[in-house]
């Protein structure tokens, strides 16, 4: 059922009103429950808003403040640490991954690479063995795990969308250069610099201003459909996606949310996201050069993904907007989606970012219509 009682609040500058009439029509046709929505034009805000209610239940209002999971859309904050790292020479894409971390030799990946662990490339779609959601918690099991298990397709061949251990595979890494988990290099090196709301691993603290997700609600015909793509899915697809299945309450859990699962449990506010990304379109370098800046959004290979099954283009941790226009209308622009709909996107030739973050989560593994009727909405207002 679709609210059409709702305030939209917050600020949005001249020129940019198709943004806020797009916001106000995702409550209006599009079933939102609660979100927020930011835009940096070279780095400077210029729409900020919020709207709706942050529980299922309709018993808490949205605020400028909520933080909301926002699922793989972590993954940009994650592999900007990476590439902080090899900005500054510490990291080397190219190199093992088991130059620094060695246990990762195992298996038979002594050869895998930083680049094929950020591009998706490495054939570690998932762990091998059964895992449950709590396991996630235990980042020293479940990179163990990670580090011993072999690969689901050989390295380099094709893409397998690493839905959860991306995060592991890149944070480990990080933390072994810098002797700090992934949240922590987060909040010391570009959260905290730049003021950004948005955390890795959320502090007791912050747990007060979270939304409550409302997960997939798949239809019948929509369960008819999973089900019969599963039966003749890839092995690395059933380990990335069903090992353990997720809907996306599971982040409502204050464990879930005080982990760090650098892939997928990210909390913050379009703000945040959008603080972050408006220094990859700036021009200021302030978090990496427009070397590595460029590097990091260098296709890889355009590839049909094992694990999501349509054409992607990966550059070192982001996906690139390509000719589907997943991020506007420049194929070198770039970002990442979360599970559910939440989205940031850069665009350094356009000056632009944008971030969407919202608590109900949709059935579209990518391109959800609340994320693309704002791109839209932004690229009519440049």
């Amino acid at each position: 059922m679709s609210d059409t009682n709702f305030e939209i609040n917050g600020t949005c500058a001249a020129g940019f009103g198709p943004v806020r009439d797009a916001f106000a029509a995702n409550f209006a046709e599009r079933d939102e429950i609660g979100a927020s929505v930011a835009v940096a034009v070279r780095g400077e805000p210029v729409v900020n808003l919020w709207a709706g209610w942050a529980d299922p239940g309709r018993t808490r209002a949205w605020q400028q403040d909520t933080l909301t999971n926002v699922w793989s859309t972590t993954k940009a904050m994650t592999s900007l640490c990476a590439h902080i790292l090899i900005d500054r020479g510490e990291l080397d894409p190219d190199a093992a991954v088991a130059k620094y971390w060695p246990e990762f030799a195992a298996g038979g990946k002594s050869g895998i690479t930083v680049r094929q662990i950020m591009s998706h490339q490495s054939g570690l779609t998932g762990l091998l063995v059964p895992a449950t959601v709590s396991d996630y918690y235990d980042w020293d099991k479940t990179t163990s795990r990670l580090a011993g298990q072999e690969p689901l397709f050989p390295p380099g061949s094709t893409s397998g969308y690493q839905a959860i251990t991306f995060g592991y595979l890149v944070g480990e890494v990080v933390r072994r250069i810098t002797g700090q988990s992934c949240g922590k290099f987060f909040a010391t090196e570009i959260a905290g610099p730049l003021g950004a709301d948005f955390f890795i691993g959320l502090p007791r603290a912050e747990l007060s201003r979270c939304s409550e997700l409302q997960g997939v609600r798949p239809s019948e015909d929509e369960q008819a459909a999973l089900a019969q793509a599963y039966a003749s899915a890839d092995p690395a697809a059933l380990a990335a996606l069903l090992n353990p299945p997720l809907t996306g309450d599971e982040a409502n859990a204050d464990e879930w949310r005080m982990a760090e699962i650098p892939a997928a449990n990210g909390h913050g506010t379009a703000l945040g996201l959008v603080t972050v990304f408006g220094t990859l379109t700036d021009g200021s370098g302030r978090l990496i050069s427009a070397e590595t800046l460029e590097a990091a959004r260098t296709s890889q290979g355009r590839h049909t993904d094992l694990v999501l099954g349509f054409p992607l283009e990966f550059g070192l941790g982001f996906g690139l907007s390509g000719p589907e226009g997943h991020y506007g209308p420049n194929p070198a622009a770039f970002g990442h989606d979360g599970f559910g709909g939440s989205a940031v996107g850069a665009d350094p030739e356009a000056g632009v970012a944008i971030a969407y973050v919202m608590n109900r989560m949709g059935m579209n593994l990518v391109d959800d219509p609340r994320k693309m009727t704002l791109i839209d909405a932004v690229y009519r207002c440049l």
